[in-house]
């Protein structure tokens, strides 16, 4: 009984090492075979695929942050402040282009959801709702786009110190 548990872990090992290779064998005929377990009477076998024990992994060692040398440019208060003022400014005239692009595109969809056009209508002087919206939706997009503008716009211009 004693030579049977032993024998046994032996055993396991030995198919644990062949099943994580893989085998392209040709027999005596001249036929291809792929197999986890070298063959006997095979001709020729070379190895495609073998699982290696993965090592144990360190990272690689972290390298310590430089600090900003003396000489690096830096920018001073005032010309930060002027900077500052200048980015503000060209906010506020993106903020007023937005607003006039949102002025004009509220007006052209008014004007477009006022407006029939013939091949929207039906006999008997209904309207194609679907067409109609289709056709109006883009217009309703542009509003919305210029809207979602000017909120970011704003946002930014909150941000400035």
């Amino acid at each position: 009984m004693m030579k049977h548990s032993l024998l046994l872990p032996l055993l396991t090992l030995a198919c644990a090492a062949q099943a994580n290779t893989l085998y392209k064998c040709v027999d005596a005929d001249g036929r291809m075979t792929y197999t986890n377990q070298k063959p006997a009477g095979a001709k020729s076998c070379e190895i495609i695929a073998q699982d290696k024990p993965v090592s144990t992994f360190s990272p690689p060692a972290q390298k310590p942050r430089q600090a900003t040398p003396g000489d690096f440019p830096r920018v001073g208060g005032e010309q930060q402040k002027a900077r500052d003022s200048d980015r503000r400014a060209i906010l506020e005239q993106e903020l007023a282009n937005e607003q006039r692009n949102l002025d004009t595109a509220k007006k052209t969809l008014a004007e477009q959801e006022n407006l029939i056009l013939p091949e929207e209508r039906i006999a008997g002087g209904g309207i194609q709702g679907g067409k109609r919206e289709a056709r109006i939706q883009s217009f309703r997009d542009k509003a919305q786009l210029h809207e979602r503008n000017i909120v970011s716009i704003r946002r930014e211009i909150g941000n400035l110190k």
